[in-house]
């Protein structure tokens, strides 16, 4: 009898322990209530000004959160600069010469250190600059959850290999998606994000002169007046992701995919006779369900694998680990 009465006492104390530790680990979106007051305003104060004096900015920082979420979680690590222990994320394929907007987070870390020292992690700052990004250029509002921590290294590996490429078909697209947790519906509206921003010559060179058959052939043509033919000639000329409002976020860009005006070839994917045909169309008829997908999905994807509880560190820089 006494036991089973011990069993239970352990069994229950395992219980809380587990109950404690999975409650732990959950983001909130009051988790710096208290010990943060003032990071929205700061945030977005300097996210304000940075877009004001590139409109592109905007497009360039939820870029980053991003393809810091699909390497190993959304912990900062996207961030860090290369060290003699390991090389970071930052010169990686899908990142070298295209990744942009780290002295704007710098400015942001900055700011929020003046504000609060040593609560708010790098991580959580991208979760709020990418939403703050949205917001100012027109689109979506969302409540972000945070209480991520830092990651202390960086896998230049991982990130060759698990951020999708612009050159993936659909099924890529959503293998990739899949990997961490994201449905089809999910990828659609993510890529809705290329309603803002611009790509550089070399992820679109091969579709403007290749893909003869799903793109509108004057489309193509006008692109390739900036997109030379050979590469090394004008690889890193830009060229808006959505023809219509570049600079606001609308659900212009899946209009163009209807219209074979798809910039790169992963674009014009999303609309080229597959499974993902009747997302784009849904999109195309009800603006705000683009947005209530999209807020999903950026929900969904700040929640895939962050460092949580004493996992990690809240950096005192960006860059560097502390």
């Amino acid at each position: 009898m006494a036991s089973s009465k011990n069993n239970t006492m352990v069994f229950l104390f395992l219980l809380v322990t587990l109950l404690i530790g999975s409650s732990s680990a959950q983001l909130s979106t009051s988790f710096y209530s208290k010990s943060c007051p003032k990071l929205y305003q700061t945030v977005k104060s300097t996210v304000q000004s940075a877009i004001k004096k590139e409109t592109r900015m905007g497009a360039s920082l939820l870029r980053l959160f991003f393809h810091d979420c699909f390497v190993n979680g959304c912990d900062g690590s996207l961030l860090l600069d290369d060290t003699s222990s390991f090389t970071g994320e930052k010169r990686a394929a899908p990142n070298v010469n295209s990744v942009r907007g780290f002295e704007v987070i710098d400015n942001i870390k900055s700011a929020v250190e003046k504000a609060c020292p040593g609560v708010v992690s790098c991580a959580d700052i991208l979760a709020v600059t990418a939403r703050d990004s949205v917001v100012i250029l027109g689109g979506p509002n969302w409540n972000v959850k945070l209480g991520r921590r830092d990651a202390r290294t960086a896998s230049q590996g991982a990130a060759n290999s698990s951020i999708p490429a612009p050159t993936f078909n659909l099924n890529r697209l959503i293998s990739s998606f899949s990997a961490v947790g994201l449905s089809t519906k999910d990828m659609v509206a993510l890529s809705g994000s290329h309603t803002i921003g611009q790509a550089r010559c070399t992820t679109f060179r091969s579709r403007i002169y290749n893909e003869t058959n799903n793109i509108d052939s004057s489309f193509a043509r006008t692109r390739q007046n900036s997109c030379p033919r050979n590469s090394g000639s004008g690889d890193n000329n830009l060229a808006p992701l959505d023809l219509q409002t570049p600079s606001k976020f609308d659900n212009n860009y899946f209009k163009n995919l209807v219209n074979k005006k798809g910039l790169l070839h992963s674009d014009q994917q999303l609309f080229n006779g597959g499974s993902a045909d009747s997302i784009v169309r849904s999109y195309i008829n009800n603006p705000s369900s683009f947005n209530s997908d999209f807020v999903t999905a950026m929900i969904k994807m700040g929640d895939i694998r962050p460092l949580t509880g004493s996992n990690g560190e809240i950096r005192k820089n960006c860059r560097r680990r502390n």
